[in-house]
């Protein structure tokens, strides 16, 4: 009753001075801490990315080619989509549409818009995956049928962000639609006609390179064609063109140094470590890949998770990394296709064709006495070898460039990335080891074991990686500096 009384009396109190009771403001904006880490929009979307990449390797085989040019493009329009709300960043393919007032650049708008942006380029190339896009918007609270192309708002500007990369890129080479001429109408078709000098059966060109046949997993085998051998056509985003930084020539079958690469080859892969398994099946990636592309996208959002990053950090990140991975993708295509190099898997047939050597032995058989002409790679039997030339290594060239714009991005080389594996869990999974971790303590020594691993498992030479990992730094400081350009930054001295 007394607490009663108390609070008339202050009513009337306010009432009798003139005053109003206190009206909450229905407008004002909860001010909350802004989410970090793997909390914020663009670390979610990059996460829904890296499960679409997954699932497009597992319907579809690996195809790194494609994957990076998918991964690159999503962030692209992520990030022009993001450019409107800051007021220095320029976009790369989005047209037509100003930059939004300083009273809408709320964060709140940018996750809107950047959620538009991945939706719609993911429909677009990783449309098997439509429904967990869908169910993902839902979970946002966002229309996923909400196609407006109204530049004055965020769902808007993403669906524009979207449309401008789709459009832009279309007949850029990489014959997504199958319309390139000579291309049959099929996507990824082999519309250049590259045809491999030597056949699975007969190597007439120890130089060049030869499919290899593999197990089809039901008793037969087949040998896959070159993966997309037009690749070298597809338009970079960053590079002024494909073979701005391409190498030197490998070295050739009478040179001493082709010679000796080709032993340590072999040796290496003798002497195999069960921690040196475990480096080759995680770079390898194994099941469920999400490719070269992918995985650096991974140690990206390590990197958001331990620093904290915000949206805007993250946008910014993934765009740098990726476009670095197409491009680098762009330029070592352009080099394997231009020598068309032989891998170790055949250089070791050539040299050691009847001599007595050491070598994995297949599952369960360990190392053995072998002739060369029986070696393979350290690599399960349904995809022994990857089906391309080898000069030079992929995963060495795109190591080499996201590892450096990761570099450039942070200002140092540190990563401290710990995995945890079972070595030979994915080649042979019979030996039951313990689990081993791995600490990736650089963002540089991350992409030479990367490198290195190729080399242990016997799909490179040396050479293959060492100049793979010095073009895809040459790729990353030309990526960086266009990057530099649309935030609005000036290049360093």
């Amino acid at each position: 009753m007394k607490h009663f009384i108390i609070c008339l009396a202050l009513s009337l109190l306010i009432v009798g001075c003139g005053g109003e009771a206190p009206v909450e403001d229905t407008n004002k904006e909860v001010v909350t801490e802004e989410p970090k880490g793997e909390n914020n929009m663009a670390y979610r979307w990059a996460t829904i990315v890296l499960k679409a990449t997954g699932n497009d390797t597992e319907r579809f085989r690996p195809r790194p080619t494609v994957t990076s040019r998918y991964l690159a493009l999503i962030f692209t329009s992520i990030f022009d989509a993001w450019s409107m709300y800051d007021d220095k960043a320029t976009p790369v393919y989005l047209q037509g549409v100003e930059r939004q007032a300083d009273s809408a650049r709320t964060l709140k708008n940018k996750e809107i818009a950047i959620s538009y942006a991945a939706f719609g380029t993911l429909n677009e190339y990783f449309f098997s995956d439509s429904v967990m896009f869908v169910d993902f918007m839902n979970e946002l609270g966002y229309d996923p049928n909400d196609v407006s192309t109204d530049p004055n708002t965020p769902a808007g500007i993403g669906n524009l962000a979207a449309q401008a990369v789709i459009e832009a890129r279309k007949g850029d080479g990489a014959n997504q639609y199958g319309e390139d001429e000579g291309s049959d109408g099929q996507a990824y078709f082999n519309y250049v006609n590259y045809q491999p000098i030597n056949s699975p059966d007969k190597n007439k060109d120890q130089n060049r390179w030869q499919p290899k046949y593999f197990a089809d997993g039901k008793g037969g085998k087949w040998a896959p064609t070159c993966l997309t051998p037009f690749w070298p056509n597809v338009k970079p985003i960053a590079l002024d063109s494909a073979n701005q930084f391409r190498p030197g020539p490998p070295p050739m079958i009478g040179s001493d140094q082709l010679k000796q690469e080709v032993k340590d080859v072999i040796d290496m892969q003798a002497n195999l470590t069960l921690e040196e398994k475990g480096l080759v099946e995680f770079m390898r990636d194994g099941p469920k890949s999400v490719q070269q592309a992918g995985h650096w996208l991974m140690f990206a959002q390590h990197v958001s998770k331990r620093d904290g990053h915000t949206l805007d950090e993250d946008v910014k990140m993934y765009f740098l990394n990726q476009v670095a991975a197409m491009d680098a993708f762009i330029a070592a295509w352009e080099t394997k296709m231009y020598y068309d190099f032989a891998r170790p898997f055949a250089l070791v047939h050539y040299y050691y064709k009847d001599s007595t050597i050491k070598g994995w032995g297949g599952p369960g058989k360990g190392t053995v006495e072998m002739k060369g002409s029986q070696w393979v790679p350290y690599s399960p039997e349904t995809f022994v070898c990857p089906p391309f030339p080898s000069y030079v290594s992929g995963h060495s060239c795109v190591s080499g460039a996201c590892s450096k714009v990761l570099e450039l991005y942070k200002g140092n080389d540190e990563f401290d990335h710990h995995v945890k594996l079972v070595p030979g869990s994915m080649t042979e999974p019979e030996i039951n080891q313990d689990t081993i971790e791995y600490i990736f303590t650089t963002f540089s020594q991350t992409a030479e074991r990367a490198g290195l691993s190729r080399v242990l498992g016997g799909y490179h030479i040396q050479a293959d990686n060492i100049e793979g990992l010095n073009l895809g730094r040459n790729v990353a400081q030309r990526v960086y500096e266009f990057y530099l350009e649309h935030i609005g930054e000036e290049k360093p001295q």
